[in-house]
């Protein structure tokens, strides 16, 4: 149920040797999304749960999912561009059916992130179901 965009993620993990490359895709992940704008960056965006500060904006349109978002911490920004790979472009009706645990999984990610890192992503990942949902 992956995007075309996710599948590309999946494919250049497969391409790179360690994880410290695989981080440094991540990062470049990141790196490359447009930032939030301050104005966005308030506490009705915020997403609780997480060890840095992190921002999601919901956008629906034609029945279509997407959020943007924002990090202080470049690692977490790049997991903010995975799930926007995953997630951006889904009918909004679809979005709580994707399993975000077996796709990440597909990439090994949660296993090398810290405890904190994975919580935080646990609080990403409810809080776009929780957006979809609302939205629907």
């Amino acid at each position: 149920m992956a995007t075309a965009t996710f599948e590309q993620i999946v494919e250049d993990f497969e391409f790179l040797d360690d994880w410290e490359t695989r981080y440094a895709h991540v990062i470049d992940l990141g790196r490359a999304m447009d930032p939030l704008e301050d104005a966005l960056k308030v506490p009705a965006t915020k997403v609780e749960g997480c060890a840095s500060q992190v921002w999601l904006m919901p956008e629906i349109t034609d029945d279509r999912f997407r959020f943007r978002g924002d990090s202080d911490a470049l690692i977490v920004r790049g997991i903010i561009a995975v799930l926007a790979a995953l997630y951006n472009d889904v009918p909004v009706k679809e979005v709580p059916k994707i399993d975000a645990r077996a796709e990440l999984g597909r990439l090994s990610l949660e296993e090398h992130l810290s405890a904190q890192r994975s919580n935080g992503l646990k609080a990403m990942i409810g809080r776009i179901n929780k957006l979809a949902t609302e939205a629907a």
